[in-house]
């Protein structure tokens, strides 16, 4: 994905463009010959799995959810206080 928005051609102002999906799905095949992957389901799923996770991420550490949650540079992690964590994970 990253080398198909440095390329610039399914780049749109927030998004990839239509087919975007087919273009990767090509890609993966060249470099995974026998995997079988195919855009839907196999690829559309895994990006929404992605986009769910990054929010999460997002969310923890700048959103309206990250009173106690930070990030550790040098270990390149978030880091939090166990009272805070089981707060959070229960609200979940």
């Amino acid at each position: 994905m990253v080398d198909l928005h440095n390329v610039g051609t399914f780049n749109a102002d927030t998004r990839f463009k239509v087919g975007y999906l087919n273009k990767l799905e090509r890609m993966l095949e060249k470099g995974l010959p026998h995997a079988m992957l195919k855009a839907k389901p196999n690829l559309e799923s895994r990006i929404m799995t992605l986009k769910r996770d990054w929010e999460i991420v997002y969310n923890m550490l700048s959103g309206k959810d990250n009173s106690g949650f930070g990030w550790d540079e040098h270990r390149q992690l978030v880091i939090v206080e166990n009272v805070v964590w089981n707060s959070y994970i229960s609200v979940i």
